[in-house]
């Protein structure tokens, strides 16, 4: 089935301008000022005043619910595949939270399963906040080498629900991941949720500068936490990740400044969406709990461009190209060029999402879902 999406303000994600894009089954095959339908059953679809942007990634979603710290009754639901095209996301990284007791590196797998068969694209983690990490085969090394979806391992470290690691142990667990990595081609990230303890990302930069382990395995995230260490170690060449969140204004203008300070190629933000947002007292005692939504993520492209007044194009590269390079999908994901995904989001009046196409398959609609997951209408 071809698709022809006429009249496009093409940001790809640099801005191009006018444009049309054919689309074969799942993949990008032209891109031209003017390309005529290649057969009479084309699907056209008109883009004329729309901004066309790739479809973002969103590398840290609780695909299946995070939470817990407030007991049972803390539990966060699952994600739906509709409300992760609605938001304009058509790439997740599925992965654990506090709770690896009563959720499971398995059931994650699972649920990264059926988001794939629903249309959309899904990777995962093994691991979780502690040490030694829950796993599906026993190993680190053996989820990432052999199960297709694991694309590297989740830690907690400066944070009071971590397992405390040693620079032993993240070194070792480091050396798992590169090793699952290279056995089967696959990125490697040891993906860190990162708190606000003092240790910082001290030990993760000491073995940077003490071994050969490349930094590009390392990837420490909710970075606003530590900023002064963040940008320590994205000037080292290392990549960093901030959380949307409560508020996209105050991210923006954090980001703003950090690019200013750090490779703007290196720099991203992720939802943290179904994850448990617990703030926390002076003594380390639970106060509130908020919940990570998928929504904040183009919220806060809306406020870098409208409220910090980046360029569109520099703003998009932080949840398209930037993470797609960084778990090495880059130009499958992340992109509109020929021979990528056909992952497209149409910005109509005001920087809303108006259409959404993941693989090929339009999802969302002048910003209704169009296709609904397995139990839904």
């Amino acid at each position: 089935m071809f698709k022809l999406i006429k009249n496009a303000d093409l940001y790809a994600p640099e801005h191009i301008g006018k444009r049309d894009i054919l689309i074969c089954g799942e993949k990008v095959v032209k891109i031209e000022e003017n390309i005529t339908a290649p057969f009479e059953d084309t699907v056209i679809i008109d883009a004329q005043g729309k901004t066309v942007i790739p479809g973002m990634i969103d590398q840290h979603v609780h695909v299946t619910g995070g939470g817990g710290e407030s007991s049972f009754k803390s539990r966060v639901t699952e994600i739906l595949m509709t409300d992760i095209v609605k938001n304009g996301v058509t790439t997740v990284v599925g992965l654990l939270g506090t709770d690896s007791t009563t959720r499971s590196v398995h059931n994650l797998l699972a649920k990264t399963k059926a988001l794939n068969a629903e249309g959309i694209t899904a990777f995962c983690l093994t691991g979780a906040y502690e040490l030694p990490s829950p796993t599906i085969t026993g190993s680190v090394k053996n989820d990432i080498t052999y199960i297709e979806e694991i694309i590297g391992c989740k830690l907690a470290i400066a944070d009071h629900r971590s397992s405390y690691v040693t620079k032993q142990e993240l070194l070792r667990l480091a050396t798992q991941v590169r090793h699952g990595a290279l056995i089967g081609g696959k990125p490697g990230v040891l993906h860190m949720h990162t708190g606000k303890d003092k240790l910082g990302l001290k030990d993760v930069i000491a073995i940077v500068e003490e071994t050969d382990i490349p930094i590009r395995h390392f990837r420490p995230t909710h970075c606003a936490n530590l900023v002064e260490d963040a940008i320590k170690f994205g000037k080292m060449g290392g990549n960093i990740d901030f959380t949307s969140g409560r508020d996209a204004v105050k991210l923006a203008k954090l980001l703003s400044d950090v690019v200013k300070e750090v490779d703007p190629e290196l720099v991203t933000f992720s939802s943290d969406s179904n994850g448990s947002m617990p703030i926390w007292g002076p003594n380390n005692e639970l106060v509130g709990m908020g919940v990570g939504k998928i929504e904040t993520l183009f919220a806060t492209v809306k406020a870098l461009v409208q409220e910090c007044e980046m360029p569109l194009e520099d703003a998009i590269k932080m949840v398209t190209s930037n993470v797609a390079k960084g778990i090495d999908q880059y130009p499958r994901k992340g992109a509109i060029q020929v021979g990528s995904d056909a992952d497209i989001v149409f910005l109509g009046e005001n920087m809303t999402i108006d259409t959404v196409i993941a693989r090929g398959q339009v999802m969302v609609e002048k910003g209704e879902n169009i296709v609904m997951g397995y139990y839904g209408k």
